[in-house]
């Protein structure tokens, strides 16, 4: 059983707390290839606590909350410097979703009422004066709990949205705004329940789709329209955590709050007829909880509760203790308990890795007026990181710290990388991976991808510094094109992240 005793050395983790308060809720996050975060919650519920600058207001006469709202509800946060700025959006981005270009643009779409046609781009800038640009009825459906995922080609698809059964594509390949239906969108509603908002969908190796909604799951040919069977020499593997039972919802309403499920599932897609899921129990229950890829290829989930539901007050017994899986362990020691944060992140909290392989955490019950009393779990305006035990001072010695690489990487080539590291040794494990920074909101983090890539040779330096040869990701469908973090991995710990683009 694992260890749940908190520790001082870093075995099992470290939070550390950067802002009691950035002004906003942390609702939706995206890390931007400049160590920018990108952070935002919605626009109608009433003045935030960071105001807009140079006495810039916000005008909407269909707002409930506040018609003219001179606060800002969106704010760029600099990892390096640990400030951050307010940025202006027009109109409501709650429960939208996103994804970021290969040339490192976020495009944001959807949202509620005035915002659930609009698409919003935000590009990084060197001056600190890039703002959100937004594109009024760009968008053909209601896109209100969508979700977005990048293509080979770098095309964004958008799926789904509540009540809306079909996907469309950013940027139009015409000046005319199309849909598509799916039909797996009407099968996994379930009458008025609507247990399948922001499905899950991954690109998979052969360049079709992961899709998993309610309890179902497909793979789907977007460019055909159709449902398939999955065949590539690549079989991939599917893991899927907690969650709440069915009828959670409809008892939470009646202040009884079901037991958070405690299983995961992992699903092995190959050409099989009936592949099946194999269940594994998690140490915590949890619902609403994020799951984020690590450096080390390791899952961490964190955030959520462990009854109840989602929905405001409808969650109870914050899961404070993140867990770490371990896919490549024996079915028994999988699973790590970390140590707790201080701060329950319930309904609308968010988690995203950062450069240096921390977790930033942030968001939680962002009430309507960000209300701080007089409710069970109160509006969190907090931000904080946690620290996976690979962070631990014990590990300085093995840890990589990479000298120099190609900051653009073409797809089967070749490169060179330069790292150092204190005590290395060749029978070590040594291993480079990319990772693609995920848009992350309603514990679900679109986009995350995790590619490990194919090195030929080592060459010793001297004064302990080695180079690489490394190969590029085999094709667009393995890793679409874009801006990825680098990581040298040297016996189970990680260097800091490197930004390269995937052409």
């Amino acid at each position: 059983m694992a260890q749940t005793r908190p520790s001082s050395d870093g075995s099992h983790g470290k939070w550390h707390l950067l802002h009691a308060n950035v002004g906003i809720s942390a609702m939706h996050m995206q890390l931007m290839h400049d160590n920018k975060v990108v952070i935002f919650d919605r626009t109608d519920f009433g003045p935030s606590n960071i105001s807009l600058p140079g006495g810039r207001c916000r005008m909407d006469p269909n707002d409930a909350a506040l018609k003219i709202d001179c606060t800002a509800h969106s704010i760029l946060y600099d990892i390096i410097t640990d400030t951050y700025r307010p940025l202006m959006v027009q109109t409501d981005t709650w429960c939208s979703s996103g994804a970021v270009l290969p040339n490192g643009t976020l495009v944001q779409t959807g949202g509620f009422h005035d915002g659930d046609n609009v698409t919003r781009m935000y590009t990084p800038c060197s001056n600190d004066i890039c703002d959100w640009v937004e594109f009024p009825n760009y968008l053909s459906r209601r896109r209100w709990y969508a979700t977005n995922q990048i293509l080979p080609d770098g095309r964004i698809i958008i799926i789904g949205g509540r009540r809306e059964f079909s996907y469309e594509f950013f940027p139009r390949l015409s000046p005319r705004r199309r849909t598509f239906h799916l039909r797996f969108l009407t099968q996994t509603r379930e009458g008025s329940v609507e247990n399948n908002l922001y499905p899950y969908v991954h690109l998979l190796p052969d360049g079709n789709l992961f899709i998993f909604a309610n309890t179902r799951s497909i793979l789907f040919d977007y460019n055909q329209n159709r449902v398939m069977k999955m065949k590539h020499r690549i079989a991939p593997e599917v893991l899927v955590c907690g969650g709440a039972p069915r009828g959670a919802y409809q008892q939470a309403l009646r202040r009884t709050y079901a037991r958070a499920i405690s299983t995961c599932g992992r699903i092995r897609i190959t050409d099989d007829q009936n592949p099946s899921w194999v269940m594994e129990t998690m140490p915590i229950p949890r619902v609403m909880g994020d799951m984020l890829l690590l450096p080390t290829g390791d899952v961490i989930i964190i955030n959520g509760g462990q009854s109840g539901t989602a929905g405001w007050e409808l969650g109870r017994q914050a899961a404070t203790r993140p867990v770490i899986y371990r896919p490549s362990n024996p079915s028994d020691q999988r699973f790590s308990v970390m140590t707790p944060s201080r701060r329950p992140r319930m309904y609308h909290s968010a988690a995203i890795l950062l450069t240096d392989g921390r977790v930033l955490v942030g968001g939680g019950n962002p009430h309507i007026y960000y209300n701080f009393s007089n409710v069970f779990y109160p509006t969190d305006l907090s931000l904080e990181t946690f620290s996976p035990p690979y962070l631990s001072t014990q590990y300085a010695s093995i840890r990589p710290v990479i000298l120099s690489v190609d900051d653009t990487v073409s797809p089967g080539q070749s490169f060179l990388l330069s790292f150092s590291v204190g005590e290395f040794s060749s029978e070590s494990v040594l291993s480079v991976r990319i990772v693609a920074p995920s848009f992350t909101t309603h514990s679900y983090s679109m986009n995350q991808r995790m590619v490990v890539l194919r090195t030929d040779e080592i060459i010793d330096n001297d004064k302990s510094s080695y180079t690489l040869s490394v190969v590029g990701p085999s094709s667009a469908e393995i890793a679409p094109p874009g801006y990825y973090l680098l990581f040298v991995v040297h016996s189970g710990i990680p260097s800091s992240g490197v930004w390269v683009r995937i052409q």
